[in-house]
């Protein structure tokens, strides 16, 4: 399936570099020319890579992206003798900005929700917070949270069973499949085909069983509440109405929690945000990054 979004990303100039972060190497992105005026520091989400973010990113004209692929997924190994956890996470985020762009904006989708709010709470200094599918409430508790309960014990299955046979299962694609079709809302068989296309292609991308284990349980442990308190700087969330993952109404609380928080509701969209109403998240942050 063509991608919809090539002709807009083959207009911006991207560069692979690398950068020792929490001694491991952390790959990453530069979407556009270093002299723009801003410049956004992009978080992917659970499974994912920098490549889920490149719709939105093919939408941002003028404004310099910096999509690093989070440890042990994609082309970023882990990171020896640590564990996947948020704390992690976080730091890695803070060190990773502080090292290639300090003062950058911040944008993180899904599980990047929960690592960048997670990561500004502590103490890394951003002027403005992007939150796309922020997760603001406990995965277990949305609308499908039968199908997270399923989730939980097919990653605890894929830890458990000899490493052969989990390692399939994790990477299993009629699975990855059925994820694809859960989460995708759109009803143009082109643009449905486009995204089950992209979750076969990168959606296994993770090192290996045990950081991918441990980043789910991260990744349904904790949520964007937590943070939001501490959280002072201005702040855009994106959300979507037909979220499975966290209800609107939830998310619109959510907003309520931070100090100084913009909520944009996108119509007709659940989690994948990114793929399916790019235009629309990126018109938003367009508007709020000025």
């Amino acid at each position: 399936m063509p991608n919809p979004y090539a002709d807009l990303l083959a207009a911006i100039p991207v560069e692979r570099r690398e950068i020792p972060v929490l001694g491991g190497t952390t790959a990453y992105w530069v979407y556009g020319d270093d002299d723009v005026e801003t410049t956004i520091v992009a978080v992917h989400g659970f499974r994912g890579e920098h490549h889920g973010l490149d719709p939105v990113v093919a939408h941002l004209r003028g404004i310099r992206v910096i999509s690093p692929d989070l440890p042990g997924f994609g082309e970023t190994l882990p990171l020896a003798g640590r564990a996947h956890d948020l704390h992690t996470y976080a730091e890695w985020l803070r060190s990773f900005v502080e090292a290639v762009c300090p003062g950058a904006v911040v944008l993180g989708h899904s599980f990047g929700s929960i690592v960048s709010a997670a990561a500004v709470a502590g103490g890394l200094s951003t002027p403005k917070l992007i939150l796309v599918n922020p997760i603001g409430a406990p995965a277990l508790e949305g609308p499908r949270g039968i199908l997270t309960r399923l989730a939980v014990f097919y990653y605890l299955a894929g830890a458990k069973l000899p490493r052969p046979l989990g390692e399939a299962l994790l990477r299993n694609a009629l699975i990855v499949r059925v994820m694809s079709n859960a989460m995708a809302k759109t009803r143009d068989p082109d643009l449905r085909r486009f995204v089950h296309e992209q979750h076969d292609e990168y959606f296994s991308r993770f090192a290996d069983r045990d950081v991918l284990h441990e980043a789910f349980v991260t990744s349904v442990s904790h949520d964007v509440r937590e943070f939001a308190p501490r959280i002072t700087q201005p702040t855009l969330l994106i959300a979507a109405e037909k979220d499975d993952i966290t209800p609107i109404e939830a998310e619109r609380h959510l907003a309520t929690l931070f100090a100084d928080a913009e909520l944009v509701e996108i119509p007709g969209v659940g989690h994948l945000i990114h793929y399916e109403t790019p235009e629309a998240a990126a018109s938003a942050i367009r508007g709020f990054v000025g």
